[in-house]
């Protein structure tokens, strides 16, 4: 997908935020920084939504220790934000890739 190339090249040099949100939701999960990280940079991008505001956003998944992620995060050209993370639920998508 295009751009996801610069999403991944400002992750990598740490121009990144991970937003109070996500940072209360981490905790919870027990999701380190690192873990997020490596699901954005060799996740797949599931969906994307172009008209969000104040940048645009993507929702990928990823795995750890064989455990299905679901990061979203925003695109805001300088930087990207980390908006939530969360372990899909099996009863709401299909292959944790589509939305029933």
């Amino acid at each position: 997908m295009a751009g996801f190339d610069e999403i991944k090249r400002l992750i990598n040099r740490d121009q990144f935020l991970i937003t109070k949100h996500a940072r209360a939701r981490m905790f919870e999960r027990n999701i380190t920084t690192d873990v997020m990280i490596e699901i954005i940079v060799n996740g797949q991008v599931i969906e994307e939504y172009p008209d969000d505001f104040p940048c645009p956003s993507f929702l990928i998944l990823g795995f750890c220790n064989e455990m299905p992620l679901h990061v979203v995060i925003a695109f805001c050209n300088d930087h990207v934000r980390i908006i939530t993370a969360y372990k899909p639920e099996k009863s709401r998508w299909e292959n944790f890739k589509k939305r029933k």
